[in-house]
């Protein structure tokens, strides 16, 4: 087996992979992803200790344990981009011995579970609820960079492409399913799910006009209504299909996890938002534990 260059893994001078800082050694096998650094902590005040705890840029670990288990929350910034360097860094933490440069014979598999927020596109998922992704629906073009034949869902990008007559010069959209172990690890009656849409940024990517016109001024509202054999989109976000993508790619599992605290449908917004977000850690925190 070759060794990977120096050039295509980058490993810090003192044994840390290049953005995210940490040593083969300072992660765990379950591991938290939340957009905002300064959310980090906010899921770590539970644990009964932190054993370490790094930062480079936006790429901010803990890594401690909670009721015995050990856990790692990582920031990992916002979008597609973003994911791509954290996914490949921490599968290179656990996959790759960083001595020889080497694959390890024997694959190491990581839990990844997202927790964020987000807005429901559909009147019927309310403000201060939980939402499960069963999918990612990609319009960014990140993954497409990779092989991903045989881990999409065709059909339904087929019909996602006809029923919102999407423009294909912006790039084939993509459909992943979340881990099925961890979907039914984490369902409960206190869930909802549904398709989360992944977009590539956060201005015309989901349709907003300050000065710049967009490619379809009514491509929220064909989003808001497309529908598959009961799935429908239900969010929309940045992350969430390139983090099941690249899971599904490099065999590790992941789900999607968001506090809902606006709804675009009947435009409310949540009064507490706080309290749904810590809602979810909890609820989180006590499925990982078990």
């Amino acid at each position: 087996m070759e060794k990977i260059k120096e050039s295509e893994l980058i490993i810090n001078p003192d044994g840390s992979v290049y953005h995210l800082n940490i040593k083969p050694e300072d992660i765990a096998h379950d591991i938290i992803f939340v957009g905002d650094q300064y959310r980090v902590e906010s899921i770590t005040k539970y644990f009964d200790s932190i054993e370490f705890s790094t930062q480079k840029r936006e790429f901010k670990t803990q890594t401690g344990t909670y009721k015995g288990k050990k856990i790692s929350v990582i920031s990992t910034g916002i979008g597609p981009d973003n994911i791509d360097i954290v996914m490949n860094e921490l599968d290179a933490l656990v996959n790759v011995d960083f001595e020889t440069r080497k694959i390890k014979s024997e694959l190491t598999q990581l839990n990844i579970i997202r927790v964020g927020t987000s807005g429901s596109l559909q009147a019927d998922i309310p403000v201060d609820s939980i939402l499960m992704s069963t999918h990612g629906i990609g319009t960014d073009n990140m993954l497409r960079s990779y092989a991903i034949d045989g881990i999409t869902e065709t059909e339904i990008e087929d019909a996602f492409i006809e029923q919102t007559n999407w423009d294909l010069t912006k790039g084939r959209p993509y459909i992943i399913k979340g881990s099925e172990k961890l979907i039914e690890q984490f369902a409960s009656d206190k869930m909802h799910q549904g398709m989360t849409v992944t977009a590539g940024g956060f201005y015309g990517a989901q349709g907003r006009v300050i000065r710049l016109a967009v490619q379809d001024s009514e491509l929220n509202s064909k989003i808001d209504s497309f529908n598959y054999k009961n799935l429908r989109p239900t969010n929309l976000e940045m992350e969430t299909a390139a983090i099941y993508g690249l899971s599904k790619l490099l065999s590790h599992h992941s789900l999607s996890l968001n506090a809902i605290i606006a709804n675009r449908a009947n435009g409310t917004f949540s009064s507490d938002p706080y309290a749904v977000v810590e809602n979810l850690i909890q609820y989180t925190l006590e499925k990982i534990s078990q």
